[in-house]
């Protein structure tokens, strides 16, 4: 029987005083690091099976580097993950407008004012998903120019059986959208193992929401048979990636999504080399799967330099822009109301 364990170490300061602290939760075999500066994820270790251990997730080997970072590596992503077009949406008769981030028009993953660039409240806990910690934020009312106070957590816990659960929730004092993620990067070779485009992706989604080209859906979800998306059957996400132009950015919509929220199988990447495998797992409508188009030249762990394609993002969420949306399922929060959300990635090695 495997021993569940969590270490709590100092991390760093911030400028004001404030003190970072690192925890990690580990099970025997394998470990997983988060920081309460942003409710961030900073690795995910697994075994070597020759020996010796390898952090499959992308980001800083310093709590500095994670400061100046805007990539977003392992954040935790809110009030509302993705762009919204036109940075600004109208609720209950009331236009909000907000940053304007994403090509001067858009917003993305909340605007200026980052939730992964705050100090979170951190609690350890122990829950039917295992041993973790529970990091909390008071959002006020106008903060990233949403409307309402929000009062959100999400907890870490790793289990015995090397699955990562990552469990949302979220209340509010006014109506307001909410949509939070993960945004880890994810390469099963390690940080270090360059492209990702050798490694293999199913993905249990008959459906995109289709993209303009800038990225805001047009409303229309489009089927991905026969088409360069289509991941229903497990193939090397290099396969068809050249016909998408950059690379994939785009969400899908997860089969089997009901309002009741239940668990859903999502995704499985593979790395064939290693035969390392992730199954993702998640209760919400919609998976952002991104190719790590615009990585370019960034110096993350040991100093290792990150470029195009060097991860995977799977980002369980909301449909982009669902505030302006009202065919996509709703994103609206409202006061008595509760915003809970789980996903889970689960690890074979």
């Amino acid at each position: 029987m495997r021993i569940l364990k969590l270490n709590k170490s100092r991390y760093g300061l911030l400028s004001d005083g404030t003190k970072i602290h690192l925890f990690t939760i580990s099970n025997g075999k394998m470990s997983v690091s988060v920081t309460d500066y942003g409710a961030i994820l900073t690795s995910i270790i697994l075994p070597e099976k020759g020996g010796g251990n390898v952090d499959v997730l992308l980001g800083f080997s310093t709590l500095d580097g994670f400061i100046h970072d805007d990539c977003s590596f392992g954040a935790t992503v809110g009030r509302f993950a993705n762009r919204i077009g036109g940075a600004s949406f109208t609720l209950d008769g009331v236009k909000y407008d907000l940053d304007k981030n994403d090509n001067g028009e858009n917003m993305l993953h909340g605007g200026f004012d980052r939730w992964e660039k705050k100090a979170w409240k951190a609690k350890k806990v122990k829950t039917e998903n295992g041993l973790g910690v529970k990091f909390s934020h008071i959002s006020p009312d106008g903060e990233q120019k949403f409307p309402g106070t929000v009062k959100a957590s999400v907890t870490y816990t790793l289990d015995e059986d090397n699955t990562l659960t990552i469990a949302y929730k979220a209340e509010t004092d006014k109506a307001t959208p909410i949509n939070l993620t993960n945004h880890a990067y994810f390469n099963l070779k390690g940080y270090a193992g360059g492209s990702v485009e050798d490694q293999e992706l199913q993905m249990f989604c008959s459906k995109y929401v289709e993209p303009s080209d800038k990225l805001i859906p047009t409303g229309k979800l489009i089927d991905v048979e026969g088409t360069p998306f289509d991941f229903k059957k497990p193939h090397l996400i290099g396969q068809d990636i050249a016909k998408t132009g950059m690379g994939y950015d785009h969400c899908y919509c997860i089969d089997g999504f009901t309002p009741e929220k239940k668990l859903n199988l999502t995704a499985i990447v593979k790395d064939p080399a290693s035969g390392r495998k992730m199954v993702v797992k998640t209760t919400e409508p919609g998976v952002q799967l991104y190719t790590a188009n615009f990585l370019n030249n960034v110096h993350g762990k040991n100093g290792f330099v990150y470029q195009k394609h060097g991860a995977l993002c799977l980002e369980a969420e909301a449909y982009p822009d669902s505030p302006n949306k009202s065919e996509f399922p709703s994103c609206i929060l409202r006061p008595g109301e509760t915003y809970r959300q789980i996903t889970q990635y689960s690890f074979e090695f």
